[in-house]
């Protein structure tokens, strides 16, 4: 393949992306080892020096990890760009199945298949090495193969049928506005049907039992206005130690899943409390606001996939012969592409999400009468049981992180409740 001023480009955003994620990666490290063998004063009384050193060690093990899977990942995906293979597999399979809508359709979900594989050995090792070392895996080898073949066929299932209207939609003027309305209707469909049928697949989910602590639950639920059916309790230990809460699903279908290592670590109070948080999301418009952000991104990236698809200098810089009727090559390399773009804007969305956070916290403060005391707990545990990153780096948690830091987010509900 030729150089071109394209390949050039989107090599230069590849080598800034591995760049700054390694840069951030190394700052996050070494501010973690400058507390070496001195824990910050505000967290003694309930994160002990042994703690705060497993945490560090298990930090600084995962950044090493992620720093290894970026530059592999990044080194395949330059690999597969410019190499000429994917016209290559593409040509071969094209000839096997014809050019037909199903027949592209089954060609991109191939090709994704093959280039998920590199992934394989560091998710193995992650879960088989720097999980287990720390005390975090649980899953067995069977285990971890089963689940990953269960998610190839669902994951094929599924999009296969999507990718199918997508090729059909291409033909249509303005083609890029109905495949975004498609695919925003189907994202709202999954989020329904994807924890009535699918996580059921993989995890098993069994009412919160009948007593103290369920009362307590649905107490607070009907206390903040919520309709919930029911708690359910995941079992995440069957596969990790780790332990979380989440919201899922829509309507009548929205359920409240709390993992049994989080019920287990707990007590009936913190629980509340991070019920009440999750609720807060809920109440406070997070989902469809959440929704619509997702929705805007969307749209944009739908309206520059119609002009990429109509230019022939996009497919033809990667060494694939333009053909309008052809569009699957450009949805393939905008797919594989938008990562590489998007990691630079991960703060702006970050910023919403820690905002929401915070808005979720004091929410669940008022739901307590303005007691953050419960919450703040709630908070510790999770972060010292998780071996979280007790002191990252501002700029490292500006790009990565969802949630505010542990510190902030005890500062916010205390000033809070100072001031109430």
């Amino acid at each position: 393949m030729e150089i071109n001023s394209l390949m050039v480009f989107v090599a230069v955003f590849i080598v800034a992306r591995v760049a700054m994620s390694l840069f951030l990666d190394s700052l996050n490290a070494s501010h973690l080892r400058s507390f070496a063998g001195r824990m910050p004063e505000r967290f003694k009384g309930w994160f002990d020096e042994a703690g705060f050193a497993k945490s560090s060690a298990y930090t600084l093990d995962r950044l090493r990890l992620n720093s290894l899977l970026l530059v592999w990942d990044s080194l395949v995906l330059a690999l597969v760009l410019f190499s000429g293979f994917l016209p290559w597999i593409y040509r071969e399979l094209e000839l096997a199945t014809g050019r037909s809508v199903p027949a592209q359709a089954l060609i991109l979900l191939v090709i994704s298949l093959i280039l998920s594989l590199p992934d394989l050995p560091g998710d193995w090792w992650s879960t088989f090495r720097v999980e287990a070392r720390h005390g975090f895996n649980n899953s067995s080898p069977s285990l971890w193969i089963a689940d990953r073949l269960k998610g190839v066929v669902i994951s094929s299932l599924v999009m296969y049928p999507v990718v199918c209207v997508l090729l059909l939609l291409v033909g249509l003027p303005l083609w890029w506005v109905w495949a975004f309305a498609f695919l925003f209707i189907f994202q709202l469909l999954m989020m329904i049907l994807y924890p009535m049928f699918i996580m059921p697949l993989f995890n098993k989910f069994t009412p919160l039992p009948e007593g103290e602590l369920r009362e307590r639950l649905m107490s607070l639920a009907d206390r903040t206005g919520f309709v919930a059916k029911t708690i359910l309790v995941m079992d995440g230990s069957r596969r990790s130690g780790h332990s979380n809460a989440f919201f899922t699903g829509l309507g009548k279908s929205r359920r409240v899943v709390l993992y049994d290592t989080l019920v287990e670590q707990l007590d009936a109070e913190e629980l509340e409390a991070v019920l009440a948080h999750e609720i807060g999301h809920h109440k406070l418009g997070h989902i469809p606001r959440g929704l619509a952000v997702a929705g805007v991104i969307m749209f944009i990236g739908m309206a520059f996939l119609g002009w990429l698809v109509a230019e022939p200098g996009f497919v033809g810089s990667f060494g694939f012969s333009f053909d309008p009727s052809r569009p699957a090559p450009a949805l393939m390399l905008f797919s594989l592409l938008a990562g590489v773009f998007s990691f630079w804007f991960s703060p702006l969305l970050a910023v919403l999400s820690r905002r929401h956070e915070y808005q979720a916290d004091a929410f669940a403060s008022r739901a307590l009468q303005g007691d953050a005391q419960p919450l703040i707990r709630a908070l510790r545990k999770l972060h010292t049981k998780n071996l979280g990153n007790p002191v990252p780096h501002p700029l490292y948690s500006a790009f990565h992180y969802s949630h505010p830091t542990l510190v902030e987010r005890e500062d916010a509900l205390l000033n809070q409740h100072q001031q109430a």
